[in-house]
């Protein structure tokens, strides 16, 4: 076991359950018992360091185009909502049949015993809110399941807002911000302590989070505009504003997301992901920026390959220049503290 192995990441985002809901009727198991294909499963996270993050449930467009910039449909409310019960479902059965290695932690103190006693610290996330209609009933439902992480949008609008459009090259100001019904979510997700996630929402919208919400703002997996201009990608004025709420931007380890080029190329030197974590530490400071690698959703560098790969990564920041007690926070402590800060302890 190498040094790096041993310090624990807890991850901002990834696209797990919904790689497992495709997977067939076997998933929990396979997730447990670990398989070939994806970035995560139980296996691969332990000998990665992986201790746990947000397990992102998200609802695909009906005839999703294979264009990196083409426009998203919405799926409809109810077919969204029995897809996120089932993959919500799904989540408590891989607990259920873990024997005690994987908690879905609805606390900044859930996750802190289950990192300290080795289970998989798993946290109920939604990407997209099209499982919620405007009345927000089943956000106070799903809220009472377990949810504790909310993305209004993915690249897509829908009845609370303007997702931002996958452009490359891109600012993220495209589209209007949060409707009526978007700023009712924002003040119910408060009232709740559901932590509101940024990582797909234009410019305007990020705005008016920034202008109504009480919370921190957080991007969980997004990168530096300044080094990508890509329109998922974060300003620098952005960056500022989440410095100033006591939030944290998590790092994508996209590619499209990293590179100056805007190019699908998993040949992608591990560098070029340390170099958003340098800019944004250097602009908003340490205590701000976080890992959230997108795994089973997006191409990573083949380099790092899966959550196994994650020793090479820190390796990375180590050989960079970031300390040890850096590396720690940008690894888990930024996240658990904002989260603890978020929802109450």
């Amino acid at each position: 076991m190498t040094e790096s192995s041993i310090i624990p990441v807890f991850d901002g985002h990834n696209d797990a359950l919904l790689r497992l809901r495709r997977g067939g009727p076997n998933a929990a198991e396979a997730f447990l018992n670990g398989e070939a294909a994806g970035h995560i499963d139980l296996p691969r996270a332990r000998r990665g360091g992986l201790a746990g993050g947000l397990c992102a449930i998200f609802i695909p467009s009906p005839d999703q185009p294979k264009a990196e910039n083409a426009d998203f449909a919405t799926p409809g409310q109810p077919d969204a909502l029995n897809e996120t019960l089932a993959m919500a479902r799904l989540l408590f059965a891989i607990e259920a049949q873990s024997g005690g290695a994987v908690k879905v932690c609805c606390s900044a103190s859930d996750i802190k015993r289950s990192i300290a006693e080795g289970q998989f610290a798993a946290v109920f996330h939604i990407e997209g809110a099209e499982a919620v209609a405007a009345d927000l009933d089943a956000l106070y439902v799903l809220h009472q399941a377990g949810l504790r992480s909310l993305g209004p949008v993915w690249s897509r609008s829908n009845v609370f807002a303007h997702g931002v459009p996958f452009r490359f090259p891109s600012t993220p100001d495209i589209g209007p911000g949060l409707t009526d019904a978007g700023k009712d979510l924002i003040r119910a997700c408060n009232e709740l302590k559901v932590m509101i996630d940024l990582s797909h929402m234009n410019e305007q919208g990020f705005w008016d989070i920034a202008k109504l919400s009480n919370a921190p703002l957080v991007a969980s997996h997004s990168n530096a505009h300044a080094l990508s201009p890509h329109s998922r990608n974060l300003t620098d004025k952005q960056l500022d504003a989440i410095r100033d709420t006591g939030g944290l931007v998590g790092i994508n380890f996209g590619v499209l997301f990293l590179r100056d080029d805007g190019v699908r190329n998993a040949d992608t030197p591990l560098e070029l992901l340390v170099r958003h974590v340098a800019y944004i530490a250097e602009r908003i400071g340490i205590d701000h920026v976080a890992l959230g690698s997108d795994f089973d959703g997006t191409t990573i560098p083949q380099s790092l390959g899966d959550a196994g790969g994650l020793p090479k990564l820190i390796d990375a920041m180590r050989a960079h220049g970031f300390d040890d007690r850096s590396v720690a926070k940008i690894a888990h402590q930024n996240w658990i503290r904002v989260l603890e800060q978020t929802w109450g302890g």
